[in-house]
């Protein structure tokens, strides 16, 4: 028992030591390049250092290494594990008795430690650091300052059966044109207002119908129609509720983008689907781990005649197809031929099947 324990201890040290060096590694090459990329913004506006440190680098690091934390897993586990392989501990460890399934204890005690913080940093800590960041790029970043927010056609479900449809909407301005509300409360049409334009006002949170009409729809035949140059009404319903987006929901903790979702579904919004990959990706992407750990350990517990090359260079092919999938099955979501979660899980789905079977392969 206490040789097991020594095992365990042994196989664990060296998996979460290679990767966690590993990803400092990373890390360095990742700050190298993006500064070589960023140099002239920085220069441009006169950043100061300290903050393209703490307010960028600190926040931009974590985000990158936990997207790609199950890849790093993968080449670890393929790393060390051949390691031992070649220097024959693999082989003494399973002829002395312990058995193959045993043996990958271990390796999944370190896949749990490592997915479950990249759950954590996925949920609470990432979106805090991505709204510093986002701050930042929106502050000092040409390509995200020249960004111009504008929407077309966009239809809204408010509450109480409130509907609210315009046909553009200008973020200079904070202006929404050819803006119509209309009351279907009961499952019937109330009333109906249209407006030449609809401007928000960010300081009292109202909005600023101009040359606008107001129809009442009476139960007998008399219908009542009302104008007027201008006219403030209240909606539930602001200028960033247009602008949603990858930047905007990154920075969402897991309550709040909940809530986010919910508020979508509610509205008919179909940009929700971009924050339940969010979602689903937070969960996938630390499941992802074990996968990974499970097909790094199949594929380099025997001896092979390329040695550690072959195992790295499988390994490496193997973890950017899982990479390159995970991107492609997005498109689904965006065509709509998939629901969010499906289209986010599906790589899952697929390489669980692979780990599976080299799983039962290894063994023999």
């Amino acid at each position: 028992m206490m040789g097991i324990k020594k095992l365990d201890g042994y196989i664990i040290r060296k998996f979460l030591v290679t990767f966690f060096m590993s990803i400092l590694f990373l890390a360095v090459i990742i700050v190298i390049f993006d500064i070589s990329e960023k140099i002239d913004d920085f220069v441009k506006y006169d950043v100061p250092v300290k903050s393209i440190i703490l307010d960028y680098y600190v926040n931009f690091v974590p985000a990158f290494i936990n997207k790609y934390a199950p890849m790093f897993v993968f080449l670890t586990v393929i790393f060390f594990t051949s390691k031992m392989t070649q220097d024959s501990e693999v082989v003494a460890i399973l002829s002395s008795g312990i058995s193959y399934h045993r043996l990958m204890v271990p390796y999944l005690i370190s896949a749990a430690i490592i997915a479950s913080l990249s759950l954590f940093m996925g949920m609470w800590i990432i979106p805090h650091a991505n709204a510093v960041r986002v701050d930042f790029e929106m502050k000092y970043n040409t390509y995200m300052k020249n960004q111009v927010k504008q929407g077309h056609d966009m239809h809204y479900k408010l509450e109480d059966d409130h509907f609210v449809y315009f046909e553009s909407f200008s973020g200079y301005n904070n202006t929404a044109y050819n803006f119509t509300l209309e009351d279907l409360s009961g499952g019937h049409l109330r009333s109906k207002i249209t407006a030449e334009s609809a401007q928000f006002d960010t300081v009292s949170g109202a909005w600023r119908l101009r040359n606008y009409f107001i129809r009442d729809y009476d139960e007998g035949l008399q219908d009542r129609i009302r104008s007027g140059r201008q006219m403030d009404t209240v909606l539930s319903l602001t200028r960033d509720d247009f602008f949603i987006n990858r930047f905007t929901i990154e920075k969402l903790n897991q309550k709040e983008l909940e809530q986010l979702i919910q508020t979508q579904l509610h509205r008919g919004d179909a940009s929700v689907s971009d924050a339940q990959m969010e979602k689903h990706n937070r969960y996938s992407l630390p499941f992802s781990v074990f996968i990974l750990t499970i097909i790094g350990v199949a594929l380099c517990t025997k001896k092979k005649r390329g040695g550690m090359g072959w195992n790295l260079a499988a390994g490496t092919a193997l973890g950017f197809s899982y990479i390159l999938f995970m991107q492609f099955s997005k498109m689904f979501v965006v065509t709509d031929t998939l629901p969010a979660h499906v289209a986010v899980w599906l790589p899952n789905y697929l390489y669980m099947a692979i780990a599976a079977f080299l799983y039962l392969k290894a063994p023999k």
